[in-house]
């Protein structure tokens, strides 16, 4: 029995180095000759040509037709934009660009896409809507733009624009991109506050805009003009975020002015400043005591009533924070005014304010 056991235990250890022995020269010679153990794959790359030719033909569209403004004030370029042709009426073009374009200029001129420069006429502008119409003697060779339609627009639509980013250097720009987001709210100050004081309805795009792309046109991947370029985002950290002002509301805007209409805003007659402002104000403490002492940290606070207006016959006085209109939050006075702005002249709302830390709500009839 402890011979068969012995030989058992021999077989056993033979068995096991054999085994390692087999591993180890395996090993060996995989080391030694691996391309004998490696697959050989061929591959062929071909040379693909990507013809994009649509928007090539959609940008010739609109070229031509699109404008630089320049800005005089006192003989001496104040400022510059672009614009459009919008529409031909006999012998004049009028051109479509931003309010803020023209806005503190007492001279305008205009720049075709050949170099030629002349003097344009101020036909007229809505600053809120941010729309400005220029007139000049028509030239030959030259089209008004083609408008197009926001209502099938969706979003990831292709999209371009051409304009005049930073100066002449770059004049007409074509840059390209998608509909971002439609009817983004987007706070804007009037002026030189920093304060928002008016909230715009607008198209976002991806498309790289810059100072100088402001009044020129959006479009479609057909070539024709869904938007007037307004605004873009500009802080560290924020890429292509452009916005433009939808064509219905730029065209609806434009044929007022051409037409010779007044704008007429509502109004309710009050001062109004932000609360958020107020509370940081160094020039009166006493606003920023006022509001701490009911905690009040978002608002409209009124500063002043106007006599016989449709806030003193609301019973609407100083210091009280309006907070709603018709149940919609009001946190500063660009929503007052967006909200405001919805509603018709001789409408009737109902205004929700703060006074000595008790909520009233009151309506009123909207004036001019």
């Amino acid at each position: 029995m402890k011979q068969n056991s012995a030989q058992k235990t021999r077989v056993i250890v033979y068995t096991i180095f054999i085994l390692m022995l087999g591993i180890f020269l395996a090993y060996g010679f995989i080391y030694k000759f691996p391309k004998l153990f490696q697959e050989t794959v061929t591959k062929i790359e071909k040379d693909v040509t990507v013809t994009d030719q649509g928007i090539a033909d959609a940008v010739e569209k609109v070229y031509d037709s699109v404008i630089i403004v320049s800005n005089y004030k006192k003989d001496t370029l104040y400022a510059s934009g672009s614009g459009f042709v919008y529409k031909k009426d006999d012998d004049k073009f009028y051109i479509i660009t931003n309010y803020h374009v023209i806005d503190g200029g007492d001279n305008y001129k205009i720049t075709y896409s050949d170099g030629e420069q002349v003097e344009a006429t101020l036909m007229g502008g809505d600053q809120y809507a941010d729309i400005a119409v220029l007139s000049v003697d028509a030239k030959e060779n030259i089209e008004p733009v083609e408008i197009g339609s926001t209502d099938s627009l969706r979003v990831g639509d292709t999209t371009f624009t051409v304009g005049a980013p930073l100066d002449f250097v770059y004049s007409w720009t074509v840059t390209r991109g998608i509909i971002s987001g439609k009817e983004r709210l987007v706070e804007v100050s009037l002026g030189n506050t920093t304060d928002s004081e008016y909230i715009m309805n607008v198209l976002q795009t991806d498309a790289a805009v810059n100072s100088g792309n402001s009044g020129g046109p959006l479009c479609n991947s057909n070539g024709e003009v869904i938007g007037v370029i307004s605004a873009k985002i500009s802080s560290e950290g924020v890429e292509g975020m452009g916005f433009a002002i939808p064509i219905e509301v730029a065209v609806e805007k434009a044929e007022g002015i051409i037409n010779g209409e007044e704008t007429k805003y509502p109004t309710i007659g009050i001062l109004p400043a932000n609360v958020t402002t107020a509370l940081r104000s160094s020039k009166d403490f006493y606003y920023a005591y006022y509001l701490n002492k009911y905690n009040i940290s978002s608002g409209v606070l009124v500063m002043d009533v106007d006599d016989n207006s449709a806030a003193d016959k609301a019973g609407i006085k100083a210091l009280d924070v309006i907070t709603k209109i018709n149940n919609k939050e009001i946190s500063n006075v660009a929503y007052l005014r967006y909200e405001l702005y919805k509603h018709k002249i001789g409408d009737t709302i109902k205004i929700t304010f703060i006074r000595d830390g008790k909520e009233t709500t009151v309506s009123l009839k909207i004036t001019a």
